[in-house]
């Protein structure tokens, strides 16, 4: 499986994911994390879904007794896990050098 190409958008995804290792979280809480609109989220989940990073489930509930649709679970997975580390890692190395400012991953 091909690695998702590495953009902003991609990073706040992976960030806000790791940032609740384990938590499955669903569309609308990764939008209020992330700051993207659901039409750049959702594509986003998909590819890293496809790429293996991330797996979804759908919520089994009864949407007419609780009022509100199923919704859709995010997780990483462990490879996820760790590619999701390496990247954010290497984008806090790089953002240091480039404000001069010590990133989360070097004050470690």
């Amino acid at each position: 499986m091909a690695e998702p190409r590495m953009t902003a958008s991609v990073l706040k995804v992976l960030a806000a994911l790791l940032a609740e290792m384990g938590a499955q979280r669903y569309g609308l809480q990764l939008m209020q994390a992330t700051g993207l609109p659901s039409g750049t989220l959702y594509p986003i989940l998909a590819r890293l879904e496809k790429a293996g990073w991330v797996e979804s489930r759908w919520e089994e509930i009864d949407p007419v007794a609780e009022g509100r649709p199923s919704r859709r679970y995010y997780v990483l997975t462990a490879d996820g896990a760790t590619a999701a580390r390496r990247e954010v890692e290497a984008m806090q190395q790089q953002m240091s050098r480039v404000t001069g400012m010590p990133g989360r991953a070097q004050e470690a």
